[in-house]
């Protein structure tokens, strides 16, 4: 269009001739002389013609021939709308096919294509995001592992590659671990953390497990593992839209990176241990974050240091402590189990539903949002954990559940077992303690019979059994009906010339 404007000009300005527009604009005379056929056919003056539009011009310069085509045209919308919904058992092929059958004189495959092309195209306009420095970490996984051997087995383990990229900058942390379970992925972010030596305002994560328990477009729950983490490091978590790639652009071109810079530079070496493949994997994130960016002239790191170390927020006193997760109901000695150990919570919270929180150390309950027991973890199968304060008056307490309650259940079953739920309790240091397993060796009767109890339970007498476990055992392989040998009947001496007898070696010869 430049070239047909100079035309104009020479011609409707300067009044040249056809052979000096030609020289002046590089072209043939013919070339020449057909457009100044056309912009005379205008019947514009210069100055009208240098104002239209480019899009204007061409269409009156060189008018395309409206041909009308009546062949049938596809619904594209629908087409592409049902493409979105429908996931991968729809097809373009599939599509075709079914507007072939209903229109064998439409639109053939290449140009129905074409038409699902132009639509789509419309909905993928991209708008360029500017992170601001210090705001943003994007974290995800590497789809390609790296690997390492297992020197006392051989077999080759393949753990999970952790990316997260700071928005501001692109400054990059990686590090292999064993899974993407809660505790790696948390564990990971912490390395990350300590590794650009502050916290982001914002974490934006994949919707997997270990980050978001239950995925939604409006309301994601967050795994209580990685929002206790949040909480720790004053960050907030921003899940990205499910099946949204670009909503973490920034860690999908660093997934790439890694994947280029590390994961191929490593592809030939073997490793024995996963410290060994993270030590290798430092080193070469080292120089991918060294690395010049051209664009910039600079590289991710010095980027960093300039841009974006000073607005992180300082990391906490303290590191963060993986801690689980898990619900229970109080029981009626109001204490909850955590890996087969028992702590106590506040007696009026028995039978209310707690959320337990247990670290290597500690053991904290919270009852709608507040601590109301904390506890110093044991290590010992069975022991209780029992705070006094915790501890029911009596008059509160034993009015429902008592001993004297606990000894009557047993004697409705008979004396032997009355006496082994006196015998369980005894053993405690607590009574209350001792509930538990009464309970339990009570509801036996209903799995196996009041009667093997009983006998069961005069065995376990004999035998100073108060454990539950022990009891069940016993009846569950029929222990209980067997016969000791002491209770057999004692059986007259046989009276023989070649017994001898004990008197006979009593006596000194």
């Amino acid at each position: 269009m430049r070239t047909i404007h100079e035309i104009a000009r020479l011609h409707l300005n300067k009044h040249l001739s056809l052979r000096a527009i030609a020289g002046a604009c590089n072209l043939s005379v013919s070339t020449v002389q057909g457009y100044v056929k056309k912009i005379e056919a205008l019947g514009l003056e210069y100055e009208a013609l240098a104002a239209m539009p480019d899009s204007a011009l061409t269409k009156r310069l060189q008018p395309v021939p409206k041909i009308r085509d009546l062949r049938p045209g596809p619904d594209i919308q629908g087409l592409v709308e049902e493409l979105k919904r429908s996931g991968t058992h729809i097809t373009r092929q599939l599509l075709f096919e079914e507007y072939q059958q209903q229109h064998p004189d439409g639109y053939k495959k290449t140009r129905f294509y074409e038409m699902l092309n132009e639509w789509e195209m419309q909905d993928k306009a991209t708008m360029r995001l500017t992170h601001t420095p210090g705001e943003k970490l994007f974290i995800d996984f590497s789809g390609d592992k790296p690997s390492w051997i297992n020197p006392e087995t051989g077999e080759l383990m393949t753990p999970e590659l952790y990316v997260a990229v700071l928005g501001g900058t692109s400054y990059t942390f990686a590090c292999a671990v064993s899974s993407q379970k809660a505790e790696d992925f948390a564990t990971a972010t912490v390395k990350a953390f300590e590794y650009f030596g502050g916290c982001p305002q914002l974490l934006v994560i994949d919707n997997l497990k270990s980050g978001v328990s239950h995925a939604c477009y409006y309301d994601p729950e967050i795994n209580p593992t990685f929002a206790d983490l949040a909480r720790h490091y004053s960050v907030a978590v921003l899940p990205a839209r499910v099946r949204k790639p670009r909503d973490k652009a920034k860690v999908e071109t660093g997934v790439l990176q890694v994947q280029r810079r590390i994961l191929a530079p490593l592809r030939n070496r073997r490793f024995f241990s996963l410290e060994e493949l993270n030590a290798a994997i430092a080193q070469e994130l080292e120089a991918l974050n060294s690395r010049l960016m051209y664009q910039y002239c600079k590289s991710r790191k010095e980027l960093f240091m300039e841009l974006e170390q000073h607005r992180l927020a300082p990391l906490p006193k303290e590191r963060f402590t993986i801690g689980y997760w898990k619900k229970a109901k109080v029981h009626i000695d109001y204490h909850i189990s955590v890996d087969k150990s028992f702590y106590s919570v506040p007696f009026r919270l028995i039978g209310k539903q707690v959320d337990i929180k247990y670290t290597g150390h500690v053991v904290s309950v919270y009852h709608e949002g507040e601590v109301v027991a904390q506890h110093i973890r044991t290590l010992k199968l069975g022991q209780y954990v029992t705070d006094a304060a915790h501890m029911p008056h009596e008059h509160r307490f034993y009015r429902e559940w008592s001993p004297e309650r606990i000894r009557s259940w047993g004697s409705k079953i008979g004396p032997n077992t009355a006496a082994l739920m006196d015998r369980i309790m005894l053993s405690k240091v607590h009574p209350e303690h001792g509930f538990r397993s009464c309970l339990g060796v009570i509801r036996l009767a209903k799995t196996y019979s009041p009667e093997r109890l009983e006998r069961a339970a005069l065995k376990a007498l004999e035998l100073n059994l108060t454990n539950y476990k022990s009891i069940k055992s016993m009846m569950a392989k029929g222990l209980d009906t067997v016969t000791l040998f002491d209770q057999y009947a004692s059986v007259d001496g046989i009276a023989h010339q070649n017994i001898r007898g004990g008197d006979y070696y009593a006596t000194e010869r």
